[in-house]
């Protein structure tokens, strides 16, 4: 397996592939905005390939949408996705070695965002493992903090932000 910088023909690459998956969102439009934001020194498009095979892919993103991050100068580990046929086999851990390494090249803390329900419980698994901790600041929906006694749905946009010193 390696991991490199994505190139322009990942993007319908991965669109096909979660296409076939039926996932929503994860479209061509999607990934064709992540080349775009890299091309400007916005984003970094990581993607893990085994043989000739997209295995999954990660994105830092040097300005934050979470502005708790902005204001610190915290750039964000975002949008983890390992295909499922390469799920635990340390692709993951893999992918999350080079984003943290591809931020302590210019910052010594890495952010992230990781949802609410179950299908993120492998997620807060890894980055605990790993020593992520919770930035204390609670719920944060589409990247705003939810005040107390607030109603939101518990979907991808409702997260809890964590942060990790990297060196």
């Amino acid at each position: 397996m390696t991991i490199r910088i994505a190139q322009p023909t990942d993007s319908a690459a991965f669109a096909a592939l979660f296409a076939q998956m039926d996932w929503p969102g994860k479209d061509l439009a999607q990934f064709d905005a992540y080349l775009e934001a890299q091309r400007r020194g916005e984003k970094v498009w990581l993607v893990a390939v085994a043989g000739e095979e997209a295995a999954g892919y990660v994105c830092v993103d040097w300005r934050s949408g979470y502005a708790p991050f902005q204001e610190c100068g915290i750039p964000e580990i975002s949008d983890l996705n390992v295909l499922p046929t390469w799920r635990r086999q340390g692709i993951g851990s893999a992918l999350l070695d080079a984003a943290e390494s591809t931020v302590a090249e210019r910052t010594n803390t890495a952010g992230l965002g990781v949802g609410l329900y179950e299908d993120y419980g492998q997620a807060w698994r890894l980055y605990v493992q790993r020593g992520y901790v919770p930035d204390g600041r609670g719920i944060v929906y589409d990247g705003q903090q939810v005040e107390p006694g607030a109603t939101i749905a518990i979907d991808d946009s409702a997260v809890v932000m964590l942060t990790r010193t990297l060196r």
